[in-house]
């Protein structure tokens, strides 16, 4: 098997399969109690925060511990926008992940008023566009780190600069689901207030994602209890997951060129179909800074779903978009963001690298891919 659909979800590495069976094992015990094992267990709980934030460049106690990093994007766009005073504007980077985008009908519900932001036909954000939408009464902005379905780095540093200029007291938020430990980010050393990761994204297990909130920063709780992580998100932790998470990440920071890794796979699987066949790159140059390291989208020709289980009959496992939306027939809202064809979108699969993927599966994917499109090739859209 070559699984080269990362982007949906990792394998867990086996240093997280080993930490959470020793978390299940023997340090299953509730963190909030006040006997020695659960405080032994509160103090691993602890060490994962310091490594998890030091990861992410924050502060230990910025971390707050979610289910998915879905629930960490709803956790920092709706709960910012509880606290806030009287109707305000709220902007939304049009290719969001649904996590973030559909938070639209509840913001309204508050009063609020929302917009989005396009791209330009590479996928990243226009930026004069957005600088025309920013003034004084924007309170919240959302735009993610990396694209998951284009790859496409958007210039978080830069917009939030920007949003900044226009308000000062307004809030940046960034999904880093798809960016965290693949593309260099320090929270503290930027001005981003809000930052969303998840474990499954790194070779971490389910079930377990966080959200970093800069010092000073006001969010409301959307689960109430018995007031765990700050308040913020009432339950008992996940200490098996929790503990994953940061093996997860503790692997992943043990490869000090792993982006350059990633991309080596990725360039090499992109040069062997580039001279092969005739291909469209839906997003940024594949070699440009603006493209991740780990994410190649190609319309090949044929329908994605064609090519996506006639790939998977040579044990070659693909994406053709964010796998929370990938059973659904409309155009994505990455695709419909940078004004892409329809037929771009039919045509589109996308291959995601991780970090157990090598040079030789990139070969053999692209041979895959190659034998997969003489038998379809007579089938191509037009």
């Amino acid at each position: 098997m070559i699984y080269l659909d990362n982007s949906a979800t990792t394998k867990p590495c086996e240093a997280a399969v080993q930490a959470m069976h020793e978390a299940l094992e023997n340090g299953w015990f509730n963190p909030s109690a006040a006997y020695g094992p659960a405080v032994r267990a509160e103090k691993r709980m602890w060490e994962a925060r310091e490594l998890l934030a030091n990861a992410a460049g924050a502060k230990p106690d910025w971390l707050v511990f979610t289910a998915s990093g879905s629930e960490a994007d709803s956790l920092a766009i709706l709960g910012s926008a509880a606290r806030f005073h009287g109707g305000k504007r709220i902007l939304l980077f049009a290719g969001e992940h649904p996590a973030v985008l559909r938070t639209k009908a509840q913001l309204e519900a508050m009063g609020h008023t929302v917009e989005t932001f396009g791209a330009g036909p590479d996928g990243v954000v226009d930026l004069p566009r957005l600088v025309s939408m920013l003034d004084e009464h924007v309170a919240l902005l959302s735009c993610m780190q990396v694209n998951n379905e284009t790859g496409a780095i958007q210039p978080i540093e830069e917009i939030a600069r920007l949003l900044k200029q226009a308000n000062p007291q307004a809030l940046m938020h960034v999904d880093g689901v798809q960016g965290f430990l693949r593309v260099p980010f320090r929270m503290e050393r930027s001005l981003v207030d809000l930052y969303s990761v998840s474990a499954h994204k790194i070779h971490g297990p389910k079930g377990v994602a966080a959200l970093f909130v800069r010092e000073g920063v006001r969010i409301a709780a959307r689960v109430e209890g018995g007031g765990q992580e700050h308040a913020l998100r009432s339950g008992t932790e996940n200490t098996p997951g929790i503990a994953g998470f940061a093996a997860a990440a503790q692997w992943m920071l043990s490869f000090p060129e792993r982006a350059q890794a990633l991309r080596a796979v990725k360039m090499r699987l992109y040069e062997r179909l580039r001279g092969a066949v005739p291909l469209r790159v839906n997003g940024p140059d594949p070699g440009g800074e603006s493209a991740a390291p780990h994410i190649l989208n190609l319309s090949l020709g044929v329908r994605g779903e064609v090519m996506l289980h006639a790939l998977e009959q040579e044990g070659v496992y693909v994406g053709t978009g964010s796998a929370c939306s990938s059973k659904k027939r409309e155009m994505s809202a990455a695709f419909r963001a940078m004004g892409a064809q329809k037929s771009a979108a039919e045509t589109a699969v996308r291959f995601s690298i991780g970090m157990m993927n090598t040079l030789e599966e990139a070969d053999e994917a692209a041979q895959a891919v190659l034998r997969c499109l003489q038998v379809y090739g007579a089938f191509q859209r037009r």
